[in-house]
């Protein structure tokens, strides 16, 4: 057992107020923008190749996030890793889709092999295709997936040398060498689009806090469950979730004291 104490990085978030700079979803773009700002940290979403580099030396964290993916935000996105690379700013990237077309896969795995990524997110699917595992990804959806996924996750951050992220009812989060096993959220939260892509977001904020980002991941992934909790008992279905869940991340992100966890861990 591992205890996770996100107050500690909540009132950094809140001092710092950093920059976390998006290339990312344009379905989710605004909610993504919209949940930044409610954990403390400042958005931007800048795509244009001539200006990422720049942007993302202004930043705290940089997103990205291939939901809608073209090749000309593909190079985009890599200028702004490097650029993110040399100045040893996080890198977060959601794999969305990857598995369900090659184009998604073949990106996936060129960010990972053309810039270090500090983390990779995504469901049981998308993070078993870029470990080499059979997996069956429905557009964005996970339906099967081979082995165990936490071996899977581990093997990946591993080879990787960074931190795997793979989401679903219980998150699996690695380093590749401590793997952390939490449970949270609710039902409804997959009965609205988005809740991944500002999840991401979510670790993105938690990351520029700064220090161990495994840590920060389950952290981020922690408190993001919590929320969609306490708004699932308010709302009355799908359609005012969303308004309930930003309202809750906003007392969570205002009020953080005694905000811990205890999560299951393994080496």
């Amino acid at each position: 057992m591992a205890r996770l104490n996100a107050e500690a990085a909540l009132r950094t978030m809140a001092k710092k107020k950093a920059l976390v700079h998006h290339i990312t979803n344009w379905v989710t773009i605004n909610d993504c923008a919209q949940i930044v700002r409610h954990w403390g940290c400042l958005p931007v979403m800048a795509h244009a190749v001539d200006e990422v580099a720049e942007m993302t030396g202004l930043a705290g964290a940089l997103v990205l996030n291939i939901g809608t993916l073209t090749p000309e935000l593909v190079e985009a996105m890599l200028v702004a890793a490097r650029a993110a690379n040399e100045k040893g700013i996080p890198v977060i990237v959601d794999a969305v889709g990857a598995g369900a077309t090659r184009l998604r896969t073949n990106e996936s795995k060129r960010l990972l092999e053309e810039a270090k990524v500090d983390i990779l997110k995504g469901n049981a699917g998308e993070i078993a295709t870029l470990a080499g595992v059979e997996a069956e990804v429905r557009g964005v959806e996970s339906i099967s997936v081979e082995g165990d996924p936490s071996a899977t996750a581990k093997a990946l951050a591993a080879t990787l040398g960074g931190v795997v992220a793979m989401t679903g009812e219980v998150d699996i989060v690695s380093d590749g060498k401590r793997t952390f096993r939490i449970k949270g959220g609710h039902a409804l939260m997959g009965r609205v689009v988005g809740t991944g892509c500002v999840g991401t977001s979510t670790v993105g904020c938690f990351a520029t806090a700064g220090g161990d980002l495994l840590e920060r991941t389950g952290e981020a992934l922690a408190c993001f469950g919590l929320a969609g909790e306490r708004a699932a008992k308010i709302a009355k279905g799908p359609g005012d979730f969303m308004g309930a869940f930003f309202n809750e991340i906003v007392g969570i992100s205002e009020r953080p004291t005694g905000i811990k966890f205890d999560v299951e861990e393994s080496a």
